[in-house]
This record gives structure tokens, sequence and C-alpha cells, in this order.
């Protein structure tokens, strides 16, 4: 393999100790067809023996993935640090980087973050009267981790999903991060017709909702449609059967974005439009008619921003100031005691 060669396959998997941190922590319970590239630092998880039974390297061995195999039912060429040379399964190892972390991310494993969501609501085909399928919802929700946890040596994931419910929950700084800068699916959230959970807290924020909305909802929404599309049209194969589904949703997002402009808030059911919405999502518009469609309403979009009374940003002082607030009562939240918060 050359060396541009071995650096793009390396790029390639670098997101695999992301994976690894959501909640893998052997690459046995990988899927089986991911494989590591030759290069990859690794820990060893058995005893390597020699024929005779004797041990020549303990449990927690170093190397390095000299040759993989074209799948995980075949054994990896390992390097360990003086050169010696062995073969070992995927079960028998776990990534360098990972079996330094496992000890502190395994903390986190003593805290259901579910007993933390403050908000959770859905979004998608059923808040926004597209559903005549019964599509699953996609619920999206907010956690606020208490003090004891969020300053500790463990730390708090900035996010973590349920993939069996189709829900996503952002720590509460990610979420106000993500709604300040005009990102459609938090700005969705404080505007959803269903709210399956919210805590005083919670109302609080949904009613100061609007210190969100501003112009920079044009520019996020635009980006957002753009590259969307572009990947739509490289769509192929499997990948087809989303292209109806997913134009649909981009179209109501546009639409959304026009009355934005006007009328300053974030509509998420959709009224007018829903037959026409409909009719794309059934695969019964031509494609070509589709785009037209999204080119007229993204120059009313343009004209709309071009005359909106939006403010150019969106209140970051009283969002900063929700979040303060928020930090304190977890801060001092009942049954904190002095071991956890030291005064």
């Amino acid at each position: 393999m050359r060396r541009d060669d071995s650096i793009r396959e390396m790029r390639l998997y670098s997101f695999l100790p992301t994976l690894i941190r959501e909640g893998e922590n052997r690459l046995g319970s990988i899927a089986s067809n991911f494989i590591l590239p030759p290069g990859t630092q690794i820990v060893t998880l058995v005893q390597i023996t020699a024929s005779d039974g004797a041990t020549l390297y303990p449990r927690g061995a170093v190397g390095i993935i000299v040759k993989s195999p074209a799948d995980n039912s075949q054994p990896y060429q390992v390097r360990l640090a003086d050169e010696f040379e062995t073969t070992l399964h995927h079960r028998e190892m776990t990534l360098f980087r990972h079996f330094q972390r496992e000890a502190i991310e395994g903390k986190l494993a003593d805290f259901d973050l579910y007993d933390f969501v403050i908000y959770r609501c859905a979004i998608g085909p059923r808040a926004y009267g597209l559903d005549e399928d019964e599509d699953e919802a996609d619920r999206r929700g907010i956690y606020l981790p208490p003090a004891s946890l969020h300053w500790s040596l463990y730390g708090v994931p900035l996010d973590f999903e349920n993939r069996d419910r189709y829900e996503w929950n952002w720590e509460l700084q990610k979420f106000l991060l993500f709604a300040l800068r005009g990102h459609p699916s938090a700005l969705e959230c404080l505007y959803t017709p269903v709210v399956e959970t919210a805590t005083a807290l919670a109302e609080e924020l949904i009613s100061m909702r609007s210190i969100f909305v501003s112009t920079l909802i044009y520019q996020e929404f635009t980006r957002y449609v753009i590259s969307q599309f572009r990947k739509i049209e490289r769509a192929s194969g499997s990948l087809e059967m989303f292209k109806w589904k997913r134009a649909t949703r981009l179209i109501r997002l546009l639409l959304s974005g026009v009355t934005a402009m006007k009328e300053g808030y974030i509509p998420v059911q959709v009224e007018d439009e829903r037959d026409e919405l409909l009719s794309i999502l059934r695969g019964e518009v031509p494609w070509n008619e589709v785009k037209d469609w999204r080119r007229s309403i993204q120059r009313e979009f343009d004209t709309a921003f071009a005359q909106t009374k939006l403010p150019d940003r969106p209140d970051y002082e009283k969002a900063n100031r929700f979040l303060l607030k928020a930090r304190y009562e977890m801060a001092f939240e009942i049954g904190q005691t002095d071991d956890d918060i030291e005064s």
C-alpha cells in the first residue's frame, strides 16, 4: 500500500474512537465488516503464549496492526513493542486510546442520564402533520446534569441517543448554542406542538424562545438545504428510497424559514401546503417540479430576508443568563451534600 493510500485509509477510520466512546468497549462488539487499518495502535486483551503454553506477553501488551484481514473472521497481524509479531482476532484487542479512557468513562455507566432530561418533544412527520403512514416520531430532548457529575473528573457527554426510540438528547449548553446559531432541529424543538416532558425550567426556556429567532436562520437554513439537496441528487441505489422523504422535509424547512423572516416565529406544523408536501412524500411529483418549487421558495426566502425586521443576531446575553441560572440550580439542588460541592 502506498503511503498516500495508507493516510487516506487512516483518515477514513478516524471516527472509530467516537464509536468506541459511545459505548462499544471492545472491537468485537463492532460490526463484523468494520476493519481496522494498518498503523492502528492496540492493547491486547489476552495473554500471548508460546507453543508450550508459556506466557510471552501478559494481557495489556501494546502493539500496532501491521496487516488487516479481509473480514473480522480472520486474525490481524500485530507487531508488539520488541518487534515480535503475532496474530490476534478483533475480540482479543482494543484500541490503545480507548484502553486508557475505559476506567474513567465507565463511571458514567453508574448514572442514568435520562433521569436528568428536562425537556422531551417530537419533531419530524408527527409534529409536521405529515405522518399519514404513522411514521415513528423523531424525539429530541434536553438534559441538565447535576453539578456533582458535570464538574467531576468524569464529565458529561454533549449528547446521547436511544436509537430504538429515535431519540436524541442534547446537554443544555450544546442545545442553546445550536438554537442561537439557527440550527433547524433545535429551533423546531422550541416551537413543536408535540411536547412529552417539560419541567418548570424547560417551560421557562420555551417562554423565551423568541430570543433565538434572528436573521442567522436565513444563512443556516439556506446552507443546510443546499447541502442536503446536493446529497439527494448524488444518491443512488438503496439511498434513493429516502429521496422523496428528505426532499419533503427540506421544502417544508424552507417554507418555515420564510415565515420566520416575515412573522418572527418557527412554524412546525404544516397547514396550507400539506397536500402538496404529501404528494412529494409519496413520489407523485416529478423531480424537476420539486426542484422548481424549491427554487421558487428560495427566492421568496431571499426577499423575506431582505425585508425582515428580525435582529441580525439572537439575544446571547439572555440565553447566557438562562444557562447560568440553570447551572446554579443544579449546583444547589436538593440532595446535594457538602461532599458534592464545597462552599
